[in-house]
């Protein structure tokens, strides 16, 4: 049985099927994201000054993302450029290179998660003086690398600090030893970003480049919280991680899909092309709309 209107347009709409239900799919995700980027403008506009976070975001690997996006768009349109001319060993290249900058994002944006589990904030009981490049202040919160014992540490929190008690089955066997607390740790100070305005943090950035950072030793009794860059750690790291990882989910969505039709599915290029070409356009409306977001997105977190 052959399903009507999957490859000639429909009399009452003057589209196919599944263009229909992109559009309408596509509705339903606007809404979505656009929920999540009020309640981000919200509370942004909420917060109390000087405590939203500012500046520890990398913004030339979200810019380089952005351009691998916005290529990846360009090579989208190429290659159902090519079929519609017939030309399906262009479209096959065109398409292999959409494929390849959405892993490539995926790849830039794993890292960049990768770097957030490695810098954390220490909220001190009392300010200290602390000294970055040239510059020196008084203050009781510090962001930077973490060390202990000579390593990076991930998903550091104060309970670490404090130790573990030792736990017994009902035998009295021990089946998790007890880790012993920690009196100190060394940290590799960043700027002040609390303390400064974005301007005034990018220049003391440039002022202290090819400065040697200087390591303070912080005690663990002095210590009133400690967080690294996860989504516990502020409002705002919750809602980056919540909308880059659905934008990302959306990514690798898009780029398995992409991949199906450009490998497996290639078949029916041969036996109903029309019908291909339709695949290959609604998955790139998709796409465009998946790059739209991130077009939103890079601004309103990275930038501003």
């Amino acid at each position: 049985m052959e399903i009507p209107f999957t490859s000639k347009p429909r009399p009452d709409t003057g589209i196919y099927n599944s263009k229909v239900g992109i559009w309408l799919f596509l509705a339903s995700e606007v809404m979505l994201f656009g929920a999540l980027f009020s309640a981000y403008i919200l509370l942004r506009v909420g917060a109390p000054e000087g405590t939203w976070v500012h500046g520890l975001l990398n913004i030339p690997i979200g810019t380089f993302n952005t351009a691998v996006l916005i290529t990846s768009s360009v090579t989208v349109v190429l290659g159902w450029a090519s079929l519609q001319v017939g030309n399906f060993g262009r479209y096959k290249f065109y398409q292999a290179i959409t494929i390849l900058c959405a892993l490539a994002f995926l790849g830039i944006k794993s890292y960049e998660y990768r770097e957030k589990f490695l810098h954390h904030e220490v909220w001190l009981n009392h300010k200290i003086k602390v000294k970055h490049g040239h510059q020196e202040v008084e203050t009781d919160r510090i962001i930077g690398h973490l060390e202990y014992e000579g390593h990076h540490q991930y998903f550091w929190n104060t309970k670490r600090l404090k130790g573990t008690p030792e736990e017994k089955d009902k035998d009295g066997k021990v089946i998790k030893a007890a880790v012993p607390p920690v009196e100190s740790f060394k940290m590799i100070p960043d700027a002040f970003h609390y303390t400064m305005t974005p301007k005034e943090l990018a220049h003391a950035r440039k002022e202290s480049a090819g400065v040697a950072h200087e390591e303070i030793e912080i005690k663990a009794s002095d210590v009133k919280r400690l967080s690294a860059f996860v989504p516990s750690h502020s409002t705002y790291f919750a809602i980056y991680f919540t909308l880059t990882g659905l934008h990302g989910l959306h990514v690798l969505g898009g780029a398995i899909v992409i991949f199906y039709i450009w490998g497996p599915g290639a078949k029916m290029w041969k036996t109903d092309p029309q019908r291909y070409m339709n695949r290959v356009e609604v998955s790139g409306l998709f796409w465009h709309f998946v790059d739209l977001v991130w077009i939103f997105l890079f601004p309103v977190i990275y930038l501003l």
